[in-house]
């Protein structure tokens, strides 16, 4: 019965907050168990009580301040000066903009509508398709859980019980490589369909560009350097970012007036309370399936299939790329890391960071992949695009994707190597 309400819900288009909440609620219902129906509203509580969560609204505000203060801007305009010159350049500084801004926003979701804005009609005036265009924006969304910092990286290290900090190192190696992956595909597809050849920015214009994007650059230094040097958490790094972005928005570009500060504050909240509802919905739920003890069922049956962990991460690619495309990637992590956390790590000996960074990637691939694919619908809506067609021309960059994940399940160092040093 819990599993048919699961479903229906799930079918009738409820929010999967509500959808997680209720079928919770349902199954300690049917069960009769009055403890655990007492221990609902706990439960509720307790799956938002950490103090590391506090970077994601934190994160969202930063990115919030950036945009609306001109900062985006700056960093596409410091893109150009480093790939626009190349054939299809300016399908390069959608990618170089986007890796930039997810070093900031750590939202995937939140990175393609705001570089959806910013890109996309400027690649269609240089003769660019439509779906082209936002299916590039839309894959650089794959860069913000794996290139610190990540929402999904905070959520990873605060349910696994691993430092946060350690969690962004390790996203570093592969967030580089993932993006390598999509310069070849850029470079490929512009070689196939002639696109034309960028320019140049004038040394004057360079120097301009540099010196009013530098300060831009100064947040995910702030960010990232500040973790990486010790000098601050990430929830502490995300409360700089916030800080830096609304002092050089209003006061070095001069374009965040504070009659804005309201609405950037509202969105700010509405978006990171969908979250956190989202997060305790799906912590009472994780409670219960832990409670019914699938964690061991589950551990039995994958050790009698395999006791190989690279085909143990092959196995988790394959079922959490299913899971992905029906259930929102912060809901599908928060469900999947206490049944399959403890197999990795007790079955199959598999380092925490390697299993967070192949997880969160993999669950971040449903944003784009079809029947629910949250950041196609994005994407559309941000550009006028039909999602099937943006979904066909993202085709060459989720191949990239996949062949990413299996290099990560392969080589364990591509996660661990600088942890470890």
């Amino acid at each position: 019965m819990t599993i048919a309400v699961f479903l229906l819900l799930l079918l009738s288009a409820v929010p999967i907050a509500l959808v997680l909440a209720l079928t919770a609620m349902v199954y300690i219902y049917v069960s009769g168990n009055s403890v655990l129906f007492e221990s609902y509203p706990q439960q509720l509580f307790s799956a938002i009580e950490s103090y590391g969560l506090l970077a994601i609204p934190l994160f969202m505000l930063a990115g919030e301040l950036m945009n609306e203060g001109g900062l985006t801007r700056r960093l596409i305009a410091l893109a150009r000066i480093l790939v626009g010159g190349f054939r299809g350049g300016l399908a390069y500084i959608n990618l170089v903009a986007n890796m930039m801004m997810a070093a900031i926003i750590g939202s995937a979701a939140s990175q393609i509508a705001i570089m959806s804005r910013a890109m996309v009609p400027a690649m269609e005036e240089e003769g660019y398709d439509t779906p082209y265009s936002a299916a590039i924006t839309a894959a650089g969304g794959l860069l913000s859980p794996i290139i610190p910092p990540s929402m999904l990286f905070v959520l990873f290290g605060v349910m696994a019980q691993v430092p946060i900090a350690e969690m962004f190192i390790a996203g570093l190696l592969p967030g580089l490589l993932l993006g390598a992956s999509f310069f070849i595909v850029i470079a490929l597809v512009g070689l196939v369909q002639q696109y034309p050849k960028g320019q140049w920015p004038s040394r004057r214009q360079a120097v301009h560009d540099a010196l009013w994007g530098l300060p831009a650059m100064l947040i995910p230094v702030i960010i990232i350097g500040g973790i990486l040097w010790g000098i601050a958490t990430p929830t502490e790094s995300a409360a700089l970012a916030s800080l830096a972005a609304l002092i050089m928005g209003r006061f070095v570009y001069g374009d965040l007036r504070l009659v804005q500060m309201p609405q950037v504050l509202k969105r700010t909240a509405v978006n990171a309370g969908l979250v956190i509802m989202l997060i305790a919905a799906a912590g009472v739920f994780g409670w219960v399936v832990i409670y019914e003890q699938l964690p061991q069922m589950a551990a039995e049956w994958i050790a009698a299939l395999t006791a190989n962990p690279f085909i143990f991460l092959l196995m988790v690619i394959g079922a959490l790329l299913l899971v992905g495309m029906v259930i929102d990637g912060i809901a599908a992590l928060i469900l999947v890391v206490p049944i399959l956390m403890p197999i990795a790590e007790t079955q199959f000996a598999i380092s925490p960071y390697q299993f967070g960074v192949v997880v969160c990637l993999t669950l971040v691939l449903g944003l784009l992949t079809p029947p629910v694919g949250a950041g196609l619908f994005i994407a559309s809506s941000m550009t006028g695009a039909p999602p099937l067609k943006i979904f066909r021309a993202l085709l060459p960059f989720l191949l990239a994707t996949l062949v990413t994940l299996v290099l990560l399940a392969w080589l364990p160092w591509l996660t661990n190597g600088l942890i470890q040093r």
